[in-house]
């Protein structure tokens, strides 16, 4: 019989995949002897086997009942006990960290029996009443999938009629009153009384639980996240212990160091009075550990030994909930922290400098995602700014927008091309989608620990928390901040390093992470505080780190010198790919006109001749550029059409001179030239090495100015390091007929100028053919460079610049995608044609040069990929050159 259930102290921090993160990690307290309450936990397989069947597994019931008797045995009471109640807490807790997006219910177990001997035995009756409304309100909305707004609506009249701000502030009558109103709405929503049996409290609860694997919002969170669907959520059943007993009570969040900066301390948000939820819905302001710390010394200095074992146990930063009930401390999760990208690079060698991890094992704890963050521009503090309010620094980065008060018109908003700032009261799962599409999140309620905090922190996005002067309208689509009054859709900024909410929109300038990229650490660490110091010294270790650990050399996609220059001091080690066709804009378009539009040889090697010497240049100041590093230049590839005018605007000027009578016969001849090489579809049409074959001369100019650059500067006492790449081969003839022709122009240029060289000459490999074929392309390709962009389109049938928008929202959202194979490489379909043209190509050759010069080249998982299937190199935009060198290094070690 499969074993569904296990007790806290049968399992350890390894099991995640079947006992979740939290169950694990409960486990791992339970055995180190930490105050942990007893419980079990219900495993993933169990979840999945209930959403594929529609039912739990049949021994599951029989498991709980017996771990229930167990728990009941250990503790001495009964669920649900009329005098002396047992109640439990069931909590979701996913393999991988999903902050607020799956269900919890407290205080299974109370009825209108339990309410009484609760408030009997703890001498507290407002204790058991409030914990009795917490249940009917967590299990209407959980459970039974009543509107919260209901509840919360209750709750806000009756603090109204009390004439109080707080849920603290009520007295026992008005919460047994509040528990009738709620257990009215269950009856008014469902039709049914609240179920008074424990045992099917417990039961429900937990098929919610399950069910809430599947919600929108949890899909929604796991597909940015790229978590797969089909792992399920695990379901805990935990001894309930109370931090709503009164003053010497209460409840908190904490962190082992600062999650924001990554500052050595403990960090956290406590309540006195309340249940865990409270902390992290964000509905009062807490106070901080320090407050704890005058409040109860002793349970402070408790909660500050068991931090410092479970930070040592586990080698890094732990995030902790935990319960003091009458100043007994209870531990109630712990996790590995999510933390800002800022907070990661530092805690990382802080780490290593306090001896508890290596740096090999501090490479891995960053990510190339995080290193792109810390990238981004931030605030211009010498710039004009309206300071409207100070909260709190939840997650770090400058955001500007138009204010948006809702999730709905968070999404709207952006859907129109528009950057939007989400400010709320306080955020809660349902703002899932607006959150992510916000630039920036802004909450007048709530701390670090606070939902909108930890999302924002996981997701990368610029967040302020318990800005108190905030004043929110949903109603009026309005916020009040002092007599200043926020109008939906008004520019506001927000800076979620310093806490601050500023009026319009504030300048942005270089990050100084970006700043140390480009111009070096001394320079760049002028002038800055200890923590932004400390931020870069962090950052450049474990680059540096990477650059050593790493097998794949990182190239930049550049055009020109200036893109080239800029690729270097980011750690560029050569140029991937060079697009030629970006040479012939401009004023040069005239010219490439006339190689289309001649009439005859003598007027095509006219216009080639002009523009031979340009080219020459270009290709003289880009190998400059990157003299002693090796450059893939690589043909002219998009199809000729793409140098004309259009051709509905020309047929258009054509039509209306024709009426007017006074056509110019320029004009003619261009749209006779445009109508003979429209394609329906040019994108697999004349282009790429196709052009090279049909018309005479193009790749030849090319081919020579490549070579006469390199010998000049090979004469000057340079090292150009120059390689020539045919696009678009579909077959090996293709390259060989090719290749005939630049090896003799190969020859003339080294006759004529009296300089040898050797330029090696390969291919792009982007139609399936092509990579199929590899045995037989490689034995005319000294090199393969995979174009992994059209790759991906002619490995789907997709044309890019169509399909994006038609309906790839539908493939994500109904889980064909977990993500676009245009921005993370399709392992399963286009990685396996790049994996079999790396073996057969190498067959043939065995010292064939391997690289990768689509987009997917920055991409941190792609990265990892190409690491795995032997590639030499990754060549990507000049931006994510960094990013792509800490990948590397880390998939060296993973």
């Amino acid at each position: 019989m499969t074993q569904f259930v296990y007790g806290f102290a049968e399992g350890n921090k390894d099991q995640k995949a079947l006992l979740g993160g939290k169950g694990a990690n409960l486990a791992e307290m339970t055995n180190l002897g930490l105050p942990v309450p007893p419980g079990f936990t219900i495993t993933t397989e169990a979840c999945r086997s209930y959403l594929e069947a529609g039912h739990e597994p049949s021994e599951l019931r029989v498991q709980v009942t017996m771990a229930m008797r167990r728990l009941e045995y250990e503790i001495g009471r009964d669920l649900g006990d009329r005098s002396d109640p047992l109640l439990v807490s069931v909590r979701s807790g996913a393999m991988h960290s999903m902050p607020g997006m799956m269900e919890t219910v407290l205080n299974i177990g109370l009825n209108d029996e339990s309410v009484k001997g609760l408030a009997e035995v703890s001498g507290n009756p407002r204790f058991a009443w409030d914990s009795y409304r917490r249940l009917l309100q967590m299990f209407g909305k959980t459970v039974l999938d009543i509107d919260g707004e209901a509840f919360s609506a209750a709750l806000d009249s009756a603090k109204k009629t009390k004439g109080v701000e707080t849920d603290v502030e009520l007295e026992a009558d008005d919460l047994e009153a509040l528990v009738t109103t709620f257990k009215e709405i269950i009856r008014e929503h469902t039709g049914a009384e609240f179920p008074q049996h424990p045992r099917d409290q417990l039961d429900q609860a937990v098929r919610a639980v399950f069910d809430s694997w599947n919600t929108d919002r949890a899909r929604l969170y796991r597909r940015r996240e790229r978590i797969p669907d089909d792992l399920g959520t695990a379901v805990n059943i935990c001894t309930m212990v109370f931090g709503n007993l009164g003053d010497d009570s209460g409840t908190g969040v904490a962190f082992t160091r600062d999650p924001a900066s990554g500052q050595t301390g403990a960090y956290g948000d406590y309540l006195v009075n309340a249940q865990g939820e409270d902390v992290v819905a964000g509905i009062r302001n807490t106070l901080s550990l320090a407050d704890l710390q005058k409040l109860d010394p002793k349970s402070y200095d408790q909660l500050k030994k068991v931090m410092r074992r479970l930070e040592n146990h586990y080698r890094d930063l732990c995030d902790i909930e935990f319960t003091i009930e009458r100043s007994k401390l209870w531990m109630l999760q712990t996790r590995v922290g999510k933390r800002t990208a800022g907070a990661a690079f530092r805690i990382a060698t802080q780490l290593v400098d306090e001896g508890l991890i290596t740096m090999d094992e501090a490479l891995t704890r960053v990510e190339g995602a995080q290193l792109a963050q810390l990238m981004f521009p931030q605030f211009d503090v010498s710039s004009d700014r309206t300071l409207l309010g100070v909260g709190m620094a939840a997650s770090p980065g400058a955001a500007v927008g138009e204010a948006v008060f809702d999730s709905a018109a968070a999404v709207a908003a952006a859907a129109e091309g528009k950057d939007v700032i989400l400010v709320r009261k306080e955020t809660n799962p349902d703002d899932l989608e607006g959150m992510i599409a916000a630039e920036g999140i802004v909450t007048a309620r709530g701390g670090k620990t606070s939902h909108a905090a930890v999302v924002a922190r996981g997701m990368g996005k610029t967040c302020v928390c318990g800005l108190e002067a905030l004043n929110v309208d949903l109603e009026s689509r309005t916020a009040r901040i002092g007599d200043l009054t926020i109008s939906e859709g008004d520019p506001i900024s927000v800076d979620g390093t310093t806490g601050e909410l500023f009026a319009g929109s504030v300048d942005v300038v270089l990050s100084p992470v970006a700043a140390y990229l480009e111009h070096g650490l001394d320079e760049a660490s002028e002038g800055l505080d200890e923590p932004t110091s400390e931020l870069i010294t962090s950052v450049d270790r474990l680059l540096r780190h990477a650059d050593s650990a790493r097998r794949l050399r990182v190239r930049a996609n550049a055009d020109n010198a200036e893109d080239a220059t800029r690729a270097r001091e980011l750690g560029a080690e050569g140029i991937g790919l060079c697009r030629t066709e970006h040479m012939f804009l401009g004023d040069r378009r005239e010219l490439i006109e006339h190689v289309i539009l001649a009439n005859d040889a003598g007027e095509r090697q006219a216009a080639i001749d002009k523009l031979l010497p340009l080219q020459r240049q270009d290709f003289i100041e880009l190998l400059t550029a990157m003299d002693g590093l090796p450059v893939t230049i690589r043909l002219l590839d998009p199809p000729l059409h793409e140098f004309l005018p259009d051709r509905a605007d020309l047929m258009v000027k054509v039509a209306l001179a024709q009426a007017a009578g006074n056509v110019d016969p320029k004009d003619e001849v261009l749209l006779t030239a445009v109508e003979r090489l429209h394609e329906v579809n040019p994108m697999l049409g004349l282009r790429g090495v196709r052009l090279g074959l049909a018309v005479p001369g193009l790749f030849a100019l090319q081919i020579q100015a490549i070579a006469e650059a390199s010998a000049q500067l090979k004469g000057e006492g340079h090292d150009p390091r120059v390689e020539i790449m045919i696009p678009l081969v579909g077959s090996v003839m293709e390259l060989f007929l090719i290749r005939d022709e630049s090896d003799q122009i190969l020859r003339d240029v080294a006759e004529s100028t009296g300089v040898k060289q050797t330029i090696p000459i390969g291919t792009m490999i982007e139609l399936p053919r092509a990579a199929l074929t590899a045995t037989r392309v490689a034995e005319a390709a000294e090199f393969f460079s995979f174009g992994t962009n059209d790759l991906t389109q002619t490995t789907w049938g997709f044309s890019r610049d169509d399909v994006e928008a038609a309906f790839f929202a539908v493939y994500l959202d109904r889980g064909v995608f977990m993500v676009s194979p245009f921005e993370s490489l399709d392992v399963d379909g286009v990685g396996r044609l790049i994996q079999i043209a790396a073996e057969d190509g190498r067959r043939t050759r065995p010292d064939l040069k391997l690289g990768v010069c689509g987009e997917h080249g920055g991409d941190p998982e792609s990265i990892h990929f190409f690491h795995g299937v032997g590639l030499d190199y990754v060549s990507c935009s000049p931006f994510r050159v960094p990013v792509a060198r800490l990948e590397a290094g880390r998939a060296a070690l993973l």
